[in-house]
């Protein structure tokens, strides 16, 4: 039995890339639209007290301490920017930690930044000093919440894809006879999983793997999992980041030490997965 990981051709690249599309077409139209309707209603409903709130933000410079320290109401404050600002970057644009948010003589800051960057297109009535007419502040509401919610839908999409393949993998190492031992920083072999163990995301050398296995003839086998929804996106996926941390880790432990892979799912281009396996990278689907 050969002790060599696989190595693909083009050709099976391409035809692995094929049915990896048509699982993704398969899995995308059969994707229940309910959750983005609850999240669209929920962040509705914060929009619309917001407004409520800020008297159609118009009053945000003094009611704006209850925005910010609200989760709710903060997300929708967030929204009504153009484009919206993630809570990292309310961060660094206004200084003030988000523990601080809400915070006297701090969270006039986070609304000064936010009503700088406000969206006029969809609030013009703040730039003319005016009441909103009805017709404006339901378009507000509605495109605001629309963004919301697709947002959410993308980011749980991306947390739950790569979750579910954690698991896939996680079974199949425990159908094969795997015990799972917890997590740990791994500088040397000594320090990593045993022959017949594996450890879920920890510290390899430089870099973090999603698994790290011991396998049986003692070299390890370090996993990521990556889940691409285009060919654009692979690149970045199984080149910037897979490829990257295979050499890495070849570098680190040697090859004939350390068996760098990446389990795939979803929309890749073939001659992507060709140039990363020919940086010591296993793949499988």
């Amino acid at each position: 039995m050969s002790l060599s990981p696989p190595r693909w051709t083009l050709d099976q690249f391409t035809g692995g890339a094929a049915r990896g599309i048509e699982v993704f077409r398969v899995e995308r139209l059969n994707e229940a639209r309910e959750d983005y309707i609850s999240h669209f209603n929920e962040a509705r409903s914060a929009i619309e007290d917001l407004l409520e709130l800020s008297t159609d933000l118009t009053t945000l410079h003094q009611a704006g301490r209850a925005a910010v320290a609200d989760t709710g109401y903060l997300e929708a404050l967030r929204y009504i920017a153009a484009p919206p600002v993630s809570t990292d970057d309310l961060e660094t644009l206004s200084g003030v930690a988000e523990r601080n948010f809400d915070a006297d003589g701090q969270w006039q800051d986070v609304i000064a930044t936010v009503l700088a960057l406000v969206d006029t297109q969809r609030f013009p009535w703040l730039t003319d000093n005016r009441d909103p007419t009805e017709a404006e502040r339901h378009a507000a509401i509605i495109s605001t919440a629309a963004q919301i919610a697709s947002r959410r839908i993308l980011t749980a999409r991306a947390n739950e894809a790569k979750t579910a393949q954690e698991e896939l993998v996680r079974v199949a190492l425990s159908g094969s006879g795997f015990t799972e031992v917890p997590p740990r920083v791994i500088s040397t072999l000594r320090t990593a999983p045993d022959s017949g163990q594996f450890c879920g995301e920890s510290m390899l050398g430089s870099r973090k793997a999603d698994f790290a296995i011991g396998l049986w003839d003692d070299r390890i086998l370090a996993v990521e999992c990556k889940v691409s929804n285009s060919k654009v996106n692979s690149v970045k996926r199984i080149k910037n980041d897979a490829a990257v941390k295979a050499r890495l880790w070849i570098q680190e432990f040697g090859d004939r030490l350390i068996v760098p892979a990446a389990v795939i799912a979803g929309v890749y281009h073939p001659p992507n997965l060709l140039s990363a396996q020919r940086d010591g990278l296993t793949i499988w689907w």
